[in-house]
């Protein structure tokens, strides 16, 4: 029997599309604050919309964006952002990044192996899917990309929180345009892990079209604009073509790379100065992560370089085997290693014009995304494409997505500035089933707009068959096989009868956060089965959730703990070293002018004490830090108090009458 036989035996008999309302007729409820987050690959960035404006929120640092990168320091401190990225060259292999590229893809994926290779930190397989495997308190410890990119969703919701002065528990957050079924359901996860409540995932291009569109200057135009958003950022590639008119935000067509970015065009300057130095000192850079990272760190810093200037230096004292390393870096060169990465950004460009049945030249407008949309190349690339056509300058690529999600998170929360606006996004990819033949019935074609439900109805192909399977599927292959599997059900119990007599009605319906639920009902019988894609193997169980947010909690717990260790050493050094100061100040009426040599000894010994103490306190407990402060504070003041007494009396006999 021929393989498709074991899958489903179904035959299209009828068919009816429901399409479900775009609008809801109802007024949203007043839900509370809910902030935007533009969960990216490299950097994150975080809005909210107040007083009738979106406020784009710095983080601890006073950074409007924060690195993706998450850190395990040998004290067991856990670091997220800025502080984690500044030290990987020293931690390398306990300091994470990149989650985003991990996050919904099965172990085998082949854009995951390759980027395998490159990653400083361990990734293991488990459940068939990748996992990042870390050093915490003295054992290895193994995280879910789902884990990782929920501790940046916190470190995101804590810098909302200290902004805004009170708790936050929702959220609308963005995905490129291409994330498939399994990474947009991945990221639901992050959320729950991080204990957010993800009201709405949004489309990047989408969030972007949205800051774009509420610009003053728009919005004074009343004829319907089309607007490509060209979205390349540190991961990921979106193109998005929207129709945008009186507040409504139509997606037409939507394409991209989930594997295309900033960091892809740092590797290839990396490989090439690796072989370079090979070549000039016999020497293997490759071998050595920690040289890697520097040399990616500088990098990067290169790269931003070159998009204001023609050329700049690389220089890093120490690379490897206490070699210096020294190039110049033209802009020249950059283009030329990079020159196929940015050129394949334009073939998603034409698909989408061409499922949009347009030309380049009825683009009204097109909004650059994304920190690599710097580059000049990719520019120059641009402009040319849409016959020197100058793309939008006024918007910052870095904090557009995350105002598009501050404005929709604003939708949901009843802001009545809001009112008025209507974002309709799209279907990536289409989606359906494996029928007779092997061949995928697309039940929802790409670029559908959703929310958006098809029903069809089905029959059997053989005689007394009472059971078919429902392989779902997604992608644009006629054959199912060549397409990505997201998940299966059994339809069970169907009463004996001659092929083409039982009816079975399928039902696919995608959600406003452009998740997939699908439902197989046998009509005879009334029984009812489905699934919303639970199953798939890149997807965490419900158990595997519940045990990461307990893990996330204790997380929380131990980075207070860590964070009030931290302050109590801060402050025995401050108390010490103060001391130590004053005791050192022989100006009259001053603490070293007023001790004897003995008592000077005696203070000597105990700050010494004190700041041993806490150089060496790393596993001391708060308390025992406090007693130490306790210590030193009890014998400086008896010491004190003594000259003050002493000082006091002087003053007494002095004048007959104590001064106040």
């Amino acid at each position: 029997m021929a393989w498709w036989l074991c899958t489903v035996l179904l035959v299209a008999l009828a068919t009816a599309d429901l399409d479900v309302e775009q609008e809801d007729k109802k007024e949203e409820k007043k839900t509370g604050t809910i902030i935007g987050i533009d969960l990216g690959t490299t950097y994150s960035c975080v809005g909210v919309f107040k007083n009738g404006r979106v406020e784009i929120i710095a983080n601890d640092q006073g950074n409007r964006i924060t690195p993706s990168y998450v850190a395990f320091t040998e004290d067991g401190e856990r670091l997220i952002g800025d502080a984690a990225k500044n030290q990987l060259t020293s931690n390398t292999e306990n300091t994470v990044f990149d989650a985003k590229r991990m996050i919904g893809r099965s172990w085998d994926d082949t854009s995951l192996q390759k980027d395998i290779k490159f990653f400083p930190f361990k990734t293991i397989s488990k459940d068939e899917k990748p996992y990042v495997q870390v050093e915490v308190n003295g054992e290895m410890r193994s995280f879910a990309p789902e884990e990782i990119s929920a501790m940046v969703l916190t470190k995101m919701k804590e810098t909302a929180e200290a902004y805004l002065g009170t708790n936050v528990t929702e959220a609308v957050v963005t995905v490129p345009a291409y994330f498939n079924d399994a990474q947009r359901k991945a990221t639901k996860d992050a959320g729950v892990i991080a204990g957010l409540d993800i009201k709405r995932i949004i489309n990047e291009p989408t969030a972007a079209a949205i800051a774009y569109g509420l610009d003053s200057k728009v919005k004074e135009k009343t004829e319907e604009q089309s607007v490509l958003v060209f979205d390349l950022g540190g991961g990921t590639f979106d193109v998005s073509l929207l129709m945008i008119e009186n507040g409504v935000f139509e997606v037409i067509a939507t394409s991209g790379d989930t594997h295309l970015g900033g960091e892809d065009f740092d590797q290839r300057v990396i490989q090439h100065y690796m072989r370079l130095y090979k070549k000039k000192k016999n020497i293997d850079i490759s071998v050595n992560q920690r040289a890697i990272q520097k040399l990616r760190r500088e990098v990067e810093k290169a790269k931003r370089a070159l998009s204001t200037q023609h050329q700049t230096r690389i220089e890093i004292e120490s690379l490897i085997d206490g070699e210096d390393f020294g190039e110049t870096l033209t802009r020249a060169r950059f283009e030329e290693l990079n020159i196929d990465l940015f050129k394949s950004t334009m073939v998603p460009v034409q698909k989408v014009l061409d499922d949009a049945g347009m030309k380049a030249d009825e683009i009204d407008e097109i909004v650059l995304v994304g920190g690599s949309t710097r580059i000049p190349k990719v520019q120059e690339l641009v402009r040319a494409m849409f016959k020197n056509k100058e793309p939008v300058k006024g918007i910052n690529p870095d904090e557009a997505v995350a105002y598009g999600a501050a404005v929709q998170a604003g939708i949901l929360g009843g802001e009545s500035q809001t009112k008025g606006i209507i974002l309709l996004d799209v279907c990536p990819l289409s989606l359906g089933f494996i029928i007779e033949g092997g061949l995928m019935e697309k039940m929802i074609p790409r670029n559908s707009v959703i929310p958006t439900k098809k029903v069809k109805v089905f029959t059997t192909v053989y005689d007394n068959q009472d059971t078919v399977e429902i392989e779902v599927m997604e992608g644009e292959r006629a054959m199912g096989a060549d397409n990505h599997k997201l998940g299966k059900f059994d339809v069970t119990g169907i009463s004996p009868a001659r092929a083409g007599h039982p009816q079975i009605e399928v039902t696919f319906e995608v959600d406003n956060n452009g998740v997939l639920h699908v439902k197989a009902k046998n009509l005879a019988g009334g029984k009812t089965e489905g699934i919303t894609i639970n199953n798939d193997q890149n997807r965490l169980s419900q158990d595997a959730i519940q045990k990461m947010v307990e893990e996330s909690e204790k997380f929380a717990a131990l980075d207070k703990k860590v964070k009030e260790q931290a302050e109590s050493k801060l402050e025995l050094e401050k108390l010490a070293y103060s001391l130590k100061s004053d005791m050192a100040d022989k100006e009259e009426g001053k603490l070293g002018s007023k001790l004897t040599d003995d008592e000077k000894e005696i203070l000597k010994s105990a700050i010494d004490k004190s700041i041993k103490f806490a150089d060496d306190s790393q596993y001391s407990s708060v308390a025992e830090i406090k007693a130490q402060i306790t210590q030193l504070n009890t014998i400086s003041r008896q010491l004190i108090m003594k000259h003050q007494k002493k000082d006091g009396e002087k003053t007494k006999t002095k004048t007959g009458k104590t001064e106040l």
